[in-house]
């Protein structure tokens, strides 16, 4: 079954914008995904990492790329296709609280790589 990286998008005030009872729903929805085996978690600060023709590490707290939201959180799910797994996506919390889901195809890449 194809697999696909979601990434959320959304801030505390748009949360708390949406009326209780949707947002209540997404976590719902949220829970039916975990149970079937979706893997979810909320971002924590991220690391940029460089290793430019393989001379030596240099990391760099926090993000390479910018949005309007922050990042909120990300999920591994699987759907026969990128019509289910928009679906899926659009019931979850950053979806319906003001935010916004990216929602990636995840292909194989070469062995060992």
């Amino acid at each position: 079954m194809p697999t696909f990286i979601t990434i959320g998008y959304g801030d505390q005030d748009g949360y708390d914008r949406t009326d209780p009872g949707v947002r209540d729903q997404a976590h719902a929805h949220d829970d039916q995904l975990l149970a079937a085996g979706a893997r979810m978690g909320i971002a924590g600060t991220p690391v940029q990492v460089r290793n430019h023709d393989a001379a030596g590490t240099e990391t760099r707290e926090g993000p390479f790329l910018r949005s309007a939201l922050p990042v909120a959180g990300f999920a591994v799910i699987e759907a026969d296709s990128i019509e289910a797994a928009v679906a899926m996506a659009a019931r979850t919390p950053c979806a319906v609280a003001q935010g916004v889901v990216e929602v990636w195809p995840l292909h194989d890449g070469p062995a060992g790589g």
